[in-house]
C-alpha cells in the first residue's frame, strides 16, 4: 500500500530532522528535488559542515535497510548534492554524507556513510 509506505518515510524524514536538531544542525532542505533527476531527503548543515542525508525508513529490517543505499543511488545522491551545492551559495564548505536508518520506532544514524 503506498500510502502507508508514504507516511512511513515521512515519519522516518521527520525523526531524521529532530535528530540533526537537536545535535545543534540547521536543517537547510528537506525534499529538494532536482528535475526528474531525483530527491535529495535531507540537507542538513553545523558550521561548515554540510551534510547531505538519505534516510531509509522501513517496518522491519527483514530485507536489510542501510544495504538499500547501493552504489548506484549513493552516485545519484553525489550528483544531486553537486546540482544543489551549484544552485544554493553555501560558501567553503565541508561535505559528508550519512543515511539514517529508521526501523520500527529506532533510529540509527551512519555519519559519512560513504
Amino acid at each position: 500500500m503506498a500510502s502507508a509506505r508514504q507516511a512511513r518515510g515521512l515519519y522516518g524524514e521527520r525523526r531524521a530532522a529532530e535528530w540533526y536538531a537537536r545535535q545543534g544542525y540547521e536543517v537547510v532542505a528537506r525534499n529538494w528535488r532536482a528535475g526528474r533527476s531525483g530527491e535529495l531527503d535531507l540537507v542538513v548543515r553545523r558550521g561548515r559542515t554540510v551534510v547531505f542525508c538519505e534516510v531509509k525508513a522501513r517496518a522491519t529490517d527483514a530485507y536489510g535497510v542501510a544495504e538499500a543505499v547501493t552504489p548506484a543511488k549513493q552516485a545519484r545522491i553525489r550528483r544531486l548534492a553537486a546540482a544543489f551545492l551549484a544552485e544554493h551559495d553555501l560558501g567553503s564548505v565541508d561535505l559528508r554524507f550519512d543515511v539514517v536508518c529508521v526501523t520500527g520506532t529506532r533510529l540509527e544514524v551512519i555519519e559519512a556513510a560513504f
